[in-house]
């Protein structure tokens, strides 16, 4: 009995650490990005479903496709872009170390150079990309794991050798939001994003109005325009 007791000890007091270590891998953060379940400060922001995204007077914001799907967005102010993406990730681990380490590979096989250094969001890469046609620019790869997902983000232009230009664009990784959802993800899989409500609506009524003059031009007792030839 006294060795059953003994060992179901151990155990019990083996498995503590290992639970500590695992609360340990999400701290709580004082700063953002935030998650869509913590208390984030109020601002104005474009809501693309999966990233609620902050915006500034001079922003211009633009979205990526992948196919028919939208998987990013960009922030253009004035000579600086931001490009950013979100991704599920483990629950108890953050991918930002793996992926660092990818995207290094991948600008030094492309003839680039990359470089880690310790950041203002933690260990991030400046690089030098290959450019066409204008050999290399400066880029920053910027990483954040949150809880059960991983943003990206890409500062290029003055911002990335700027640190006054630099500092506006990392005021708006700082208050995203990311909305990653309940649903089962595997890790690196892109969270799904969508146009903002008035731009569905522009697109819709564009759509409308579309299909109302294609029917217009349809109509089989109306003459429709003349084509004279002329020889």
């Amino acid at each position: 009995m006294f060795r059953r007791r003994r060992r179901a000890e151990e155990e019990t007091a083996a498995a503590v650490p290992e639970a500590a270590r695992e609360e340990a891998a999400a701290p709580e953060r004082t700063t953002g990005p935030w998650d869509a379940a913590e208390g984030y400060p109020e601002a104005e922001r474009v809501d693309l479903g999966g990233l609620h995204l902050p915006i500034g007077p001079g922003f211009e914001v633009q979205l990526s496709m992948a196919g028919d799907r939208v998987d990013g967005a960009v922030v253009l102010v004035e000579e600086s872009a931001l490009q950013v993406h979100a991704f599920a990730a483990p629950k108890r681990s953050g991918i930002w170390d793996e992926v660092r380490a990818d995207l290094a590979r991948e600008v030094t096989a492309a003839g680039g150079t990359a470089e880690e250094r310790e950041g203002p969001f933690g260990p991030e890469l400046a690089a030098q990309v290959p450019a066409q046609g204008q050999g290399r620019q400066p880029v920053r790869y910027v990483g954040v794991d949150g809880p059960r997902w991983f943003l990206r983000a890409v500062i290029s232009g003055r911002a990335a050798v700027d640190p006054t230009a630099a500092a506006i664009l990392e005021d708006v990784v700082r208050g995203i939001v990311v909305v990653r959802g309940d649903d089962p993800m595997p890790p690196k899989e892109p969270i799904q994003l969508r146009l903002p409500a008035e731009a569905r609506q522009a697109m819709e009524e564009q759509a409308t109005e579309g299909q109302a003059a294609h029917a217009d031009d349809l109509k089989p007792f109306e003459r429709g325009p003349e084509i004279s030839e002329i020889r």
